[in-house]
């Protein structure tokens, strides 16, 4: 599998994400999927999926403590593109039985612990949401920070056995802006407050001019540790 996701990074590595998306698209039908956490990125990636194929499936993870923003902005991305963004829940369970042993605000302790909040809210749901899925696509962008600097456009991902397209990989903070901007595509209203980076609230702060893009995710933390699991995950 990853000689042949060299292979596509070799015959992708001049084409537009449009184009990529689109061969993606048509080859694999109901067999991908596209995981957007309403970021700028996954808007843009959500755009340009609208525009191939409404019926392509979009998922998002609802961890229970996402920002209001964010919920607005599902019912906006919807009503805009007329589609339908499936929201995919933690198992209660699972959530009550974490609070009750680690309490209500756990990530804030440790390292393992705010590992184990993302793992329940976030990973075991997505693993759900990408059962029977060939291909996961994603917003990641290299320049994001340095835990996805290495990150090529196609890949295998082996924590959940599937490929894994990156379509904005080589794009800019930039040349994001000016694609949302040119087709006035609906965003985040926090972005304006000066979050960059948004997921959980009590894991989300904005951040100062100059500031890394992800400094206000997880800030109490060093940059090399900023992944919630769902990414760059080596096995």
């Amino acid at each position: 599998m990853l000689s042949y996701t060299q292979e596509l990074n070799n015959d992708f590595i001049n084409l537009n994400p449009e184009e990529v998306l689109y061969h993606f698209i048509e080859k694999y039908k109901n067999k991908i999927a596209f995981s957007t956490s309403l970021g700028i990125e996954d808007q843009v990636v959500t755009h340009i999926i609208a525009g191939i194929n409404k019926d392509t499936r979009l998922i998002t993870l609802d961890t229970g403590r996402l920002f209001q923003e964010t919920y607005d902005l599902i019912e906006k991305t919807n009503a805009r593109y007329k589609i339908g963004i499936e929201v995919f829940y933690p198992n209660t369970a699972d959530v009550e039985n974490m609070v009750r042993e680690k309490g209500i605000n756990l990530f804030y302790q440790s390292i393992e612990n705010r590992k184990l909040c993302c793992h329940i809210r976030k990973i075991k749901p997505l693993t759900r949401a990408l059962q029977n899925m060939e291909v996961w696509i994603t917003g990641l962008r290299s320049e994001q920070s340095v835990t996805r600097k290495n990150n090529r456009m196609v890949e295998w991902d082996p924590s959940f056995k599937i490929i894994k397209l990156n379509p904005l990989i080589n794009w800019s903070e930039k040349k994001v802006w000016d694609f949302i901007n040119l087709h006035k595509i609906p965003y985040n209203t926090l972005h304006d407050k000066g979050f960059s980076s948004i997921g959980c609230l009590p894991c989300t702060r904005a951040v100062a001019p100059g500031e890394d893009i992800r400094a206000g995710r997880w800030w109490w933390e060093n940059p090399e540790m900023k992944e919630c699991g769902l990414h760059n995950n080596k096995k």
